[in-house]
């Protein structure tokens, strides 16, 4: 399944941070890893925000690791 903007909320915010809560019940980790998931997003996360990810098969702590207008980059932490 497609990245859900609906299924993304912010947790904290403070000095140019965002903390997102993201989650799917239908993609696995692998897939929100993968190039471009979160590209739907590119308007509202920005390089250095942190998401907490729950996916259909783990829970994952991701990085925004590059941002480049409408392309975002993630990594996981854990």
């Amino acid at each position: 399944m497609p990245f859900e903007i609906q299924s993304l909320s912010v947790l904290a915010y403070a000095n140019g941070f965002t903390l997102w809560h993201y989650r799917t019940d239908t993609d696995t980790r692998t897939q929100t890893l993968s190039a471009g998931y979160f590209n739907p997003a590119a308007h509202l996360v920005r390089r250095g925000d942190m998401v907490l990810s729950r996916s259909s098969d783990a829970f994952s702590i991701l990085h925004v690791t590059g941002h480049s207008g409408s392309s975002v980059s993630v990594a996981a932490l854990v």
